[in-house]
């Protein structure tokens, strides 16, 4: 079974909306935890609108399942994961103007510099994973960064998913097949939802973790946090 971190930028972004802890983000991944989520994720960025820098230690020192953050690698980005160590970081090619996470890294062009950081990261214990299209390609590139995983950026099969699902799902069929053979860990990430995770769960073989916030924060304001984790989890089975 997959791994399911939920990420909390968005209740982060409630959060700092009123300029107090409230919800308390640490509270809210105590609970996660408690309701059966397996990991935390949060991506700080630059200007700190949702996920702010200091949540990184905050979480770090309390929670009991694995930590991972996203974000650019910045030197301020940087300086925070070595201070810090969380269980794993997830390298992603955003602009610091970026509204969302939109595409991965071209590790052809960007190799040199994500071998650099990543080596940085290894030389403390942090297990690594970088954002990436699934593109054979830039796949095919990435044990060069040395990374232990990857990130699929799924917005593409989630948009394109209920117009054909067969259609949808083959560049990670076969990004999953590439990644095996390169022996790459597999994680999944962004718009992922209760409509599309388990067609893709199904059909992507060595699926190690996913990563979702947006959607599933979105659900829980229906169904509640507890049942909304329980239904993920559910999917992924």
């Amino acid at each position: 079974m997959a791994r399911l971190s939920v990420n909390l930028n968005k209740i982060a972004l409630i959060r700092n909306s009123r300029g107090a802890n409230l919800p308390d983000l640490l509270k809210v991944a105590l609970d996660c935890e408690e309701f059966g989520a397996q990991g935390i994720t949060i991506h700080p960025r630059p200007d700190e609108r949702h996920a702010k820098f200091s949540d990184i230690e905050i979480l770090k020192n309390n929670i009991n399942t694995e930590l991972n953050i996203e974000g650019y690698p910045s030197t301020h980005f940087i300086d925070a994961i070595l201070k810090h160590k969380p269980n794993q970081v997830t390298l992603v090619p955003d602009p610091p103007d970026a509204l969302t996470s939109n595409t991965g890294w071209d590790t052809k062009e960007y190799g040199n510099f994500l071998f650099d950081v990543i080596s940085e990261f290894k030389k403390v214990g942090i297990r690594t994973s970088i954002f990436i299209n699934p593109d054979v390609a830039m796949i095919s590139e990435a044990p060069k960064t040395t990374t232990d995983r990857i990130e699929l950026y799924t917005g593409p099969y989630s948009w394109d998913y209920w117009k054909d699902k067969n259609k949808a799902i083959e560049p990670y069929k076969e990004a999953s097949k590439v990644a095996a053979a390169l022996g790459l860990g597999l994680n999944a990430g962004h718009d992922l939802n209760l409509d599309n995770l388990t067609y893709f769960k199904e059909n992507v073989n060595n699926l190690l973790e996913v990563s979702i916030g947006h959607a599933l924060i979105c659900d829980a304001i229906y169904f509640g946090l507890k049942n909304t984790i329980q239904m993920y989890l559910y999917r992924l089975q």
